[in-house]
């Protein structure tokens, strides 16, 4: 987490909205629930962001300390991104958004999107 990032909010939910509010954030965090993804893997489960868009969040991510990533020195280089003890706390909150998106999918009478 980047205290030196920390701005003054007017509630509690502003705070975590700055963190995970971003367009694709919640939906990377999602996937990283099941551990540690490639980049390519990431940018499957998120095909509507551009490669410059989500390369945006998931930096946005780690100077939030939600998100780890390693680099690996081969070549052709090999990024993997995985969620941090903090990222984990954001788990609960994201299964219920994705509990809360099914219950709206159904009283709309829509199919679930498959995972």
């Amino acid at each position: 987490m980047n205290i030196e990032k920390m701005k003054t909010y007017n509630c509690p939910v502003e705070a975590a909205l700055d963190v995970i509010g971003g367009k694709y954030k919640a939906i990377i965090v999602y996937t990283l629930i099941d551990g540690t993804k490639r980049y390519n893997e990431i940018q499957h489960a998120v095909p509507k962001a551009t490669p410059r868009m989500l390369s945006k969040q998931l930096k946005e991510l780690e100077e939030d300390g939600v998100i780890k990533r390693v680099l690996y020195p081969v070549v052709p280089p090999k990024t993997e991104y995985s969620l941090t003890d903090f990222g984990n706390t954001l788990v609960p909150i994201v299964k219920a958004l994705c509990k809360w998106g099914e219950h709206y999918f159904s009283l709309a009478g829509l199919p679930i999107p498959p995972n």
